[in-house]
């Protein structure tokens, strides 16, 4: 029997946990629901579904939850809020798509696989800390614990200091054996939520724990490449992909080919803080394997998306 296409739905955590929220239960259930009727539209066109999320809002509530507690409890490191929060947000988003296919009269299993990405002690991400994460601190307890615990600290302009952690590229996801057998038995899969939870191994062959954050769009693109996704779907803030964004210039594109997504990303359209890593990871995708077709778009635009009308899709060839 032939298999179903497969596709790969990638997400940030700030679709869940957007900045102008509070961030209460009964809000992020509402924006969970929302998602769910993308993941819906997605199952009703025929195809398997695997989603990836991002978790930076959330495993930055978990730092400041563990900060606010130190006196109290001890803290955690990096990897253990990444792998709490993957399971909260599992559970949050199983459940919202569970209630959308209900609606839709429709039964589907879900399940969520809580993924170990292994990533390379020796990148060069390690020595160059760039994602910020977790609370702001006043300038003096952000040298305490640059002090106390090595923390790098970026200064943001009227708001405070802020940690930054390294942001390695996944190498291997370890659970991919398990999400590829359940995709195959006919399941909805979460996987791979915060960029996996990352671990290097030692020269002795275990596995260690590193403080760091994997992009969720790198490890999207690896679990694409590896179970030879036919689509993978970005979702992103804005509608389109632009050159020249931000200025009386811009100019929103509906199509590029893999070359010409090459191209502007040398020219430097498509910077390393915002746009950057999707469009990196998407050739990545496009380059190692047989990946088809890459939409890139917002939850605003999915169903004009969805009609040629919006988004940005990305193709090996014209």
């Amino acid at each position: 029997m032939k298999k179903r296409r497969l596709t790969v739905f990638a997400f940030g955590g700030n679709a869940i946990l957007p900045a102008n929220i509070d961030g209460t239960q009964e809000e992020q259930e509402r924006l969970a629901a929302q998602a769910a009727r993308i993941m819906g539209d997605i199952l009703k066109g025929g195809s398997r579904l695997l989603v990836v999320h991002g978790n930076g809002p959330q495993a930055g509530n978990e730092l400041l939850r563990s900060e606010e507690a130190v006196t109290k409890l001890p803290p955690v490191t990096l990897d253990y809020c990444v792998a709490k929060t993957k399971g909260e947000m599992g559970y949050l988003l199983e459940k919202a798509l569970r209630n959308e296919l209900a609606r839709r009269k429709k039964s589907s299993p879900v399940v969520t696989v809580l993924t170990v990405v292994r990533v390379d002690a020796r990148d060069p991400a390690f020595r160059r800390p760039t994602k910020p994460i977790g609370p702001y601190y006043t300038r003096y307890r952000a040298r305490h614990l640059q002090q106390e615990k090595g923390w790098p600290m970026v200064e943001v302009e009227g708001r405070g200091f802020r940690r930054v952690a390294a942001s390695p590229k996944p190498l291997e996801i370890l659970d991919l054996a398990a999400v590829r057998l359940l995709l195959d038995a006919g399941y909805s899969v979460f996987a791979g939520g915060g960029g996996g939870i990352p671990v290097v191994r030692t020269r002795r062959g275990e596995l260690r724990g590193v403080e760091a954050v994997v992009d969720k769009d790198w490890t999207a693109a690896l679990f694409a490449h590896a179970l030879d996704a036919a689509w993978l779907v970005n979702f992103t803030e804005v509608p389109q992909v632009a050159l020249h964004f931000g200025t009386p210039r811009q100019e929103n594109l509906l199509r590029m080919t893999a070359r010409e997504a090459r191209r502007h990303l040398r020219e430097g359209h498509f910077p390393p803080g915002s746009m950057g890593p999707k469009i990196e990871s998407t050739l990545s995708f496009i380059r190692r394997g047989r990946g088809r077709e890459v939409l890139i778009t917002s939850a605003r635009a999915w169903k004009r998306a969805l009609r040629g009308q919006s988004g940005t899709r990305i193709v090996r060839s014209g």
